[in-house]
């Protein structure tokens, strides 16, 4: 499992266009495993921050109990390009706990109201996928824990 700053650090510019793709839009798609192993979808927020992923999370949420449950999850970017000219991007890992009162604080904009009984997650990356079009080919980068980046063209 990786940190995002491993990322960063292993292939610059591959991270900065994901990150780039999830931080086009505030939304993005969480999946998560319900109580009886069910997927769940979820809107979130999720922030790049000083070399992490961290998603914060209403108190008592059903995607907050999820995660607490089991921490395997995926997150997607949104699609808003029909060409995928920039590409879309998608993150699995697990959720882990992340007990940081002033980086939650900067999430919260300050806000001591919204902090206060908040759950946030810091994301152990074992994968990350960017899917773009490149002429006539759908391009597939992806990174992977102990693999490294690699790519596949298909036509």
């Amino acid at each position: 499992m990786a940190r995002w700053q491993r990322i960063l650090d292993e292939v610059p510019e591959f991270a900065a266009t994901v990150q780039q793709v999830f931080d086009a839009h505030l939304h993005k798609t969480l999946a998560t495993l319900r109580r009886d192993g069910a997927p769940r979808i979820s809107a979130i927020e999720a922030t790049f921050l000083d070399g992490e992923l961290l998603l914060g999370m209403m108190p008592g949420s059903l995607k907050a109990r999820d995660v607490l449950r089991d921490p395997r999850l995926a997150l997607h970017s949104a699609t808003v390009d029909e060409t995928l000219a920039v590409g879309d991007a998608k993150i699995s890992g697990r959720g882990l706990v992340f007990d940081n009162r002033e980086t939650l604080l900067k999430l919260t904009h300050g806000s001591e109201e919204l902090a206060d009984g908040a759950h946030q997650f810091r994301v152990d990356i074992d994968e990350v996928v960017l899917t773009h079009v490149e002429g006539n080919d759908l391009v597939i980068e992806s990174w992977h824990e102990g693999r490294g980046l690699e790519r596949v063209s298909r036509r």
